[in-house]
């Protein structure tokens, strides 16, 4: 907290002294634009007034012409006016001096003026080498103080633009400095304070990955800081349920392995014999009632073996045997076994392989497995006459595999739950005669777990109506 706290002072000092500093420029800006760029606008106004009262007058004096004396008042009084305005705004001494001098060649200038009018009206001679000299000394007495007024102004504009532009840099390498110092310490404080939670957590990622691979004896001792020494208690506690569980699971299957599956068997082997007729002959309606109870008992071996797949697999304890091996050849299996299934339903099943399809690390029999319960599934619920495609590719270095087929579709809200287990979708028969379909609804359960083993994904698009394509991928 005193390493972010540091960081949070420099960031504000930092963020002040740039707020000021950009005040300070700011300011400056506004000055210039508000003081002396309108001197400087002033004085070109003066300027072109004075030399149009100077042309007005001296038109006037030979052609006598109303116009022209009236256009003279007009630019006199702009030349007041603007010179009323502008004094206001000088800053300096310089300027409030240059422009009295102006105030005062301007009164000289005028009167001169106004006498040669006066003499003009009255048809009356005046000297012309005494009032030209007068009257040129005061234009040139008022144009040059227009001069040094525009002097000052650009001079003062460039003073302040000097120190704008030394204040910005002084701003900038104290930000530089600042920044760099703020930097150096968020790595630093980051460092420590990351060191203190990844170390511990480092050590918790080792007795996890043991976890993960059946090891259960986790003795972690953690003190600091105090919330991962909570989180290592919690974990030592949790390997120990987690020992336990392990035992009760063990002898959870060895229990299902004898007390059920092996009952099952053996019914099923009585019920094969009593339909060869080992106990006697059997009436039709016996041979019938004895397929049943075959078929019911197939589903519930089928049944147990999936419970117990889908247990271990769950409890992280199913064996993988990974091996580089080629799809296409559990593919085509798993098309050859569904085919009788296939026939009788007269569906159209094909499939679309790359022909340079590679060969990939995993388990054999798992794919298989995975293979056998979606077509299985595709073919089961696509009703009579329907399509069933498979299609394997190589994209972007992963294996793509889909099986989509013209069945009944899944609803959107199923598709979100359709891979969690005893989770069934499909509720109708594609074909209503036959009622509702029958399945134990782990097959995709067991689906995902086996692709996600092999470090994969797996998901459904369907649509109601319309079938449905079930994907998965596989590094390759």
């Amino acid at each position: 907290m005193i390493g972010y706290f540091t960081i949070f002072v420099l960031v504000m000092v930092v963020s002040i002294y740039a707020i000021l500093k950009l005040h300070q420029l700011n300011k400056g800006a506004r000055y210039i634009l508000n003081v002396e760029n309108r001197i400087l606008d002033y004085d070109e106004r003066l300027t072109d007034s004075i030399l149009s009262q100077l042309r007005y007058a001296k038109k006037y004096f030979i052609t006598k012409d109303i116009v022209l004396y009236n256009q003279f008042l007009s630019a006199k009084e702009d030349f007041n006016k603007f010179l009323a305005e502008v004094l206001p705004l000088a800053d300096t001494p310089e300027k409030r001096e240059s422009l009295i001098k102006i105030k005062g060649h301007s009164s000289r200038y005028q009167s001169l003026i106004d006498k040669g009018i006066e003499l003009a009206r009255n048809n009356q001679p005046f000297p012309k080498g005494w009032y030209e000299q007068e009257l040129e000394k005061a234009t040139d007495g008022i144009l040059g103080e227009l001069k040094k007024l525009e002097t000052y102004s650009r001079q003062d504009i460039q003073n302040r633009m000097k120190g704008l532009g030394e204040a910005g840099a002084s701003a900038r390498k104290l930000a530089i400095t600042m920044s760099v110092i703020t930097f150096l310490l968020v790595i630093g404080t980051s460092f420590f304070i990351t060191r203190s939670i990844t170390k511990p957590l480092t050590l918790l990622t080792d007795k996890t990955k043991e976890i993960s691979e059946g090891i259960f004896e986790c003795h972690l001792q953690i003190t600091s800081p105090p919330e991962m020494g909570k989180l290592a208690g919690a974990f030592n506690s949790m390997c120990g349920q987690l020992k336990m569980v392990d035992k009760m699971k063990s002898d959870f299957f060895s229990s299902m392995s004898h007390e059920l599956r092996t009952p099952l068997t053996s019914i099923k082997e009585g019920i094969s014999l009593l339909q060869d007729g080992v106990g006697g002959a059997i009436s039709d309606k016996q041979k019938r009632l004895l397929a049943i109870l075959s078929e019911e008992s197939k589903r519930l071996i089928e049944l147990v073996n999936s419970v117990l797949d889908l247990s271990k697999m769950e409890a992280g304890m199913m064996t993988y045997t990974f091996e580089k091996t080629s799809l296409v050849p559990l593919i085509e299996k798993t098309m050859m076994e569904i085919g009788p299934l296939v026939e009788v339903k007269k569906i159209i099943l094909e499939a679309r392989i790359d022909k340079e399809l590679p060969a990939i690390k995993m388990d054999r029999e798992r794919i298989l497995q995975a293979l056998r319960n979606l077509i299985g599934n595709a073919v089961k619920f696509t009703p009579v006459g329907g399509n069933v495609r498979i299609s394997a590719k190589h994209v972007n270095g992963e294996l793509r595999v889909s099986v989509a087929d013209t069945g009944t579709g899944i609803s959107k809200e199923n598709l979100a739950t359709i891979f969690e287990k005893f989770h069934q979708a499909y509720l109708k028969s594609p074909d209503q005669s036959k009622g509702m379909m029958k399945g134990t609804g782990l097959g995709l359960a067991i689906v995902k777990h086996i692709v996600t083993a092999h470090g994969g994904k797996v998901w459904a698009e369907s649509e109601l109506g319309k079938g449905s394509s079930f994907i998965f991928i596989l590094p390759g």
